[in-house]
């Protein structure tokens, strides 16, 4: 579990294909309290720690299945070696929840349709898959490449979100282009009040 505050930036060092796909990812997280096993979310995207090591920098190793490859922007030949990326450790109890509860379960890849400047923040609208446009709605949250974001507006599968200089910098966020392929997980609370919808 995770709650969308990004607390590292990331490089992806090696990428390699051994059945499933294996990324080398570099970081300055204390490797020493890394546990194999613990789970990051790596853009969003829950992985598992399979390897540490701290020469020539810390790094940990995680496997990505093909079923994950397929559902995220991994699988648009978006890894590779130099791409920064977002990094969240799991949560612990007695964390302070500072955004939304995240899963770190991508639910599909939004585009990135525009982005311009407004005053010291920057508007980004995206295009979300017509099948998870239903669980966007205004002031509600999304994780956008595991970034905890508040939904400004939604017309049809399109919704706009503020980046703050903040975020900006202490992200991913400054690194992004029209055209980009975004890792979305919708917010869990309204996947299940669609659901109870259905149901009623």
């Amino acid at each position: 579990m995770f709650t969308g505050i990004i607390t590292d930036i990331g490089e992806i060092l090696e990428v390699e294909q051994q059945g499933d796909l294996r990324a080398r990812i570099g970081t300055s997280y204390d490797i020493g309290g890394i546990d194999i096993g613990a789970s990051i979310a790596c853009d969003g995207v829950c992985l598992t720690v399979i390897a540490t090591g701290s020469k020539p920098r810390g790094w940990f190793d995680v496997q990505i299945s093909a079923e994950s490859v397929g559902l995220t922007n991994i699988g648009r030949n978006n890894w590779a070696p130099g791409r920064r990326i977002n990094l969240e450790r799991a949560l612990k109890v007695g964390d302070e929840l500072g955004g939304h509860i995240v899963s770190g379960h991508v639910d599909g890849v939004a585009e990135l349709t525009d982005l311009r400047d407004e005053g010291d923040s920057t508007r980004m609208t995206f295009r979300a898959p017509d099948a998870l446009a239903k669980f966007i709605a205004p002031k509600g949250s999304v994780a956008l490449n595991g970034t905890s974001l508040t939904v400004n507006e939604v017309e049809g599968s399109t919704f706009g979100v503020n980046i703050i200089p903040h975020t900006k910098a202490v992200t991913t966020w400054g690194d992004v282009a029209v055209g980009d392929p975004i890792n979305l997980e919708v917010d869990t609370m309204a996947r299940y009040v669609a659901r109870l919808r259905d149901w009623g």
